[in-house]
């Protein structure tokens, strides 16, 4: 039998499709476990970036300590155990696209730092005195509403519109009839043919 994807969701693809060659931030918003990895790893194959590394990190995954260095990487003897110089996740993407999943879990003074680097696409690895230009594309994801966020000062309205270029919501499980994944997946193929 024809499983036919869910018209919300080929919707959604549809706009994936049309924003994956330019350059704009996009945010993925929807309940955990909607396959926003698939859909933004789906962006990054049918962007002009697909031969660049696409890299994923989970905000929400990683204690607040670390998810500095881990998304801008430390110059060697920057902290303690920092035995060698390290490259962070937005450098790693260099050229590529970054996914930023369970955004809404940066804390705020990181919020600055990941603006900072959105405005004037060069990052400052911890303990390095030199500004070094990178060009990631962001995708981002959250389950969180950031608005309400924003409204209690957990989240920065500035770094939300930067993030947020494009929009995407993407329907819960419950609300589609037939399946994500197959969805994900006759795109994946289909991009993957058009573009050899």
């Amino acid at each position: 039998s024809m499983i036919t994807a869910a018209p919300e969701m080929v919707k959604v693809a549809r706009t994936i499709e049309r924003v994956a060659k330019t350059n704009v931030s996009v945010m993925l918003l929807g309940a955990s476990g909607t396959g926003k990895e698939l859909l933004a790893r789906g962006l990054h194959d049918a962007s002009d970036r697909t031969d660049k590394e696409f890299v994923a990190i989970n905000c929400a995954a990683i204690p607040e300590n670390l998810l500095e260095s881990e998304l801008f990487g430390h110059e060697k003897g920057a902290f303690t155990g920092a035995v060698k110089t390290t490259e962070g996740k937005i450098e790693q993407a260099h050229g590529g696209t970054l996914f930023l999943d369970e955004v809404g879990d940066i804390p705020l003074p990181l919020q600055v730092k990941l603006l900072r680097f959105l405005q004037e696409r060069t990052i400052e690895r911890i303990g390095g005195r030199k500004q070094i230009a990178v060009d990631t594309r962001i995708v981002c994801a959250t389950h969180q509403n950031l608005e309400a966020m924003i409204g209690e000062g957990a989240f920065r309205e500035d770094l939300f519109y930067r993030l947020a270029e494009i929009v995407v919501n993407i329907p819960s499980l419950a609300e589609r009839h037939g399946d994500a994944t197959i969805l994900a997946k006759a795109f994946l193929t289909r991009f993957a043919k058009e573009m050899n």
